[in-house]
């Protein structure tokens, strides 16, 4: 039961990350369509710059894609049934976790879908531009992601916290 968890939870992390690249990569690519000004390049350059850093190495590499492994990882070791049902949801720290990191999950996850709502509400290629680096912050962070998991599941030791509540 505890690897059908951590294998749920990982893979209905990857699915909500690559359905949200899946989803915005023609929003991106749509952007190019409109006449770029030199203000419009710089701007998607900085936007390129700034969600490569910003999301994909600080966000995902250095936070969220070693976390959610590692919560897979004790999901493995410490099978239970309401974890393993709701694995993304675990994996991603919603619940059994500690105290700052639900409130950290729960903060996070309520301001993306507020710059969700707003972004939208954005015309092209403005909006473009911004997804482009949404695009890649997300891809960054499911390629990590996969890095992550498979060295957790073959390494003898896997040096991050899952970040749950003292047993």
């Amino acid at each position: 039961m505890g690897i059908l968890g951590a294998v749920w939870g990982l893979t209905g992390v990857m699915l909500l990350l690559g359905s949200a690249v899946y989803r915005l990569t023609p929003l991106a690519i749509d952007a190019f369509s409109y006449t770029f000004t030199w203000y419009h390049w710089l701007s998607l350059s900085v936007v390129i710059f700034f969600m490569a850093y910003a999301e994909g190495y600080r966000g995902f590499q250095k936070g969220f894609s070693p976390r959610v492994a590692a919560r897979a990882l004790y999901l493995k070791q410490n099978p239970r049934l309401l974890h393993g049902l709701l694995g993304p949801l675990f994996c991603m720290g919603f619940f059994h976790a500690s105290k700052r990191r639900k409130i950290t999950s729960f903060s996070v996850t309520s301001g993306i879908i507020v710059l969700i709502i707003l972004v939208r509400f954005l015309a092209q290629p403005w909006r473009g531009i911004i997804d482009a680096g949404v695009v890649l912050g997300l891809a960054w962070g499911l390629v990590s992601l996969i890095i992550f998991s498979l060295q957790a599941f073959t390494s003898k030791e896997f040096p991050y916290s899952p970040d749950v509540p003292e047993q």
